[in-house]
């Protein structure tokens, strides 16, 4: 199983960053890997803390900067319309949506939502969504022109990744497209967002884990190399999407995406796949 737990901390790591849904990867390669099961929310979400930690040592700078003077413009020693303190308050608000339906609907988030028929169709939805925002969006705001307003917006499209295919970073850069933005501002603000809101589902899930380890598929040894795993390889693919995004576009993953949940239709209709 340890084996298994390494393939999916490396699919973690690659796919967590790229608009292409990591919960959707790791509910369908954990499918076709030799233990062949979901290896559940509980395992994603913990996972999830290595990728994130990649993000924090990635944007360490900025992200001490933000909080610093977040802190200070309590004070007024900094004015509250400061870029970074404004950026501080908008991660705050952006995470309050996802936090919420996170706790209301956990059951169905850990039941419902793996269906892999409802996986393959939202891949191809989302995917077609994220082309058309990336094609007509204006591309012309920057991180400096982030509203108050937007970041709840972009918090609302955030909470879409509760469902396994919609891509946590996909759902938020793709409505920071529709926005305006920059992709390279856009997916920055993805990631920044991503931070309170993965740490906090994916602590809950350690703490719960731990209390009441149940019938997990891996131990927590295993997933805790996996989430080591996912660290470093999240780490490399933050740097190589960063500077992809400076002259690329989302086109090749919409690709991927659509060929994936049609390959995924496919593999469901002839069985070779159980939806659940």
């Amino acid at each position: 199983m340890l084996f298994d737990a390494i393939i999916l901390g490396i699919v973690q790591g690659l796919t967590e960053f790229l608009p292409i849904s990591s919960s959707a990867h790791l509910r369908i390669v954990g499918e076709l890997l030799p233990s062949a099961e979901d290896p559940g929310a509980t395992f994603t979400a913990i996972t999830q803390i290595g990728t994130e930690l990649a993000v924090l040592v990635y944007f360490w700078k900025k992200i001490v900067r933000i909080i610093g003077r977040w802190f200070r413009s309590l004070t007024g020693a900094v004015p509250r319309n400061d870029p970074d303190a404004r950026m501080g308050w908008i991660v705050i608000i952006g995470t309050i949506p996802i936090g919420i339906l996170g706790f209301l609907f956990q059951d169905v988030i850990r039941d419902t939502f793996r269906n892999l028929w409802l996986v393959a169709i939202v891949l191809i939805v989302f995917g077609l969504i994220l082309g058309a925002a990336d094609a007509l969006g204006r591309r012309t705001r920057n991180e400096e022109d982030l509203t108050y307003r937007h970041g709840l917006i972009l918090g609302v499209a955030q909470a879409l990744a509760l469902v396994p295919g919609v891509s946590r970073s996909g759902a938020t850069t793709t409505m920071g497209l529709a926005l305006g933005y920059t992709r390279p501002a856009a997916a920055e603000v993805a990631f920044l967002l991503a931070v309170p809101a993965v740490f906090g589902s994916g602590l809950y899930e350690l703490f719960q884990a731990i209390k009441d380890p149940g019938e997990q598929v891996f131990t927590m040894v295993e997933t805790g190399v996996a989430t080591v795993v996912a660290f470093g390889v999240g780490l490399a693919v933050i740097a190589f999407l960063m500077q992809y995004l400076k002259r690329g576009s989302f086109l090749p993953f919409v690709i991927y995406r659509v060929l994936l949940g049609i390959v995924l239709i496919v593999l469901l209709s002839f069985g070779v796949l159980q939806a659940y």
